[in-house]
């Protein structure tokens, strides 16, 4: 017998619920531990907390990709302070460690970017972890690059990148039939 691949259970994106903080915290944690070269820090935050304020943000979004019932990716974005309105800030993106390489953070990207078009928004921002180089290649497959206005210093923990939304500024979508 052959054995064939068996297909993936779908993978359903949406917004979180305030009641989900503490398992989209608990996934923070598992994808944040895999770029720390020493373990995760004890950075003192109660990041419970953090993501239920992140939910509540009315400024804000906060994306996750569920399959067969378990949060499996989130993302978080929003205006950042002082940036233009047409600029979104990715503040967090994490796959489940579990489920890398199996298109869930490839389909969160795009739900982003979608999102990103519906508000018109025409550049998007984010910092990336120094070590953290297998999410740096992710980005870089999908366009995002170094940003020029904040480059990297000297012992600078994070990259900060640019990603030029396509179809934003609000240019005409053709509408469906």
């Amino acid at each position: 017998m052959i054995d064939e691949p068996r297909p993936a259970l779908p993978l359903l994106i949406r917004t979180v619920l305030p009641a989900e903080a503490a398992a989209v915290a608990a996934l923070h944690r598992r994808a944040r531990a895999t770029y720390y070269p020493d373990g995760l820090p004890d950075d003192g935050v109660d990041w419970t907390e953090r993501w239920r304020e992140a939910v509540a943000r009315p400024d804000g979004v906060v994306l996750c990709a569920v399959r067969a019932g378990r949060l499996v990716a989130l993302a978080s974005f929003r205006t950042p302070p002082d940036a233009a309105p047409d600029t979104v800030g990715l503040f967090q993106f994490h796959v489940d460690p579990d489920h890398w390489r199996d298109g869930v953070g490839t389909a969160l990207h795009t739900a982003c970017v979608e999102q990103w078009q519906a508000e018109s928004r025409t550049t998007a921002v984010l910092d990336v972890h120094v070590d953290n180089t297998r999410a740096q290649r992710f980005y870089a497959a999908r366009g995002w690059q170094p940003d020029p206005e904040r480059p990297a210093g000297e012992g600078d923990h994070h990259l900060s990148l640019r990603f030029a939304v396509p179809g934003g500024g609000g240019r005409e979508r053709p509408s469906s039939p």
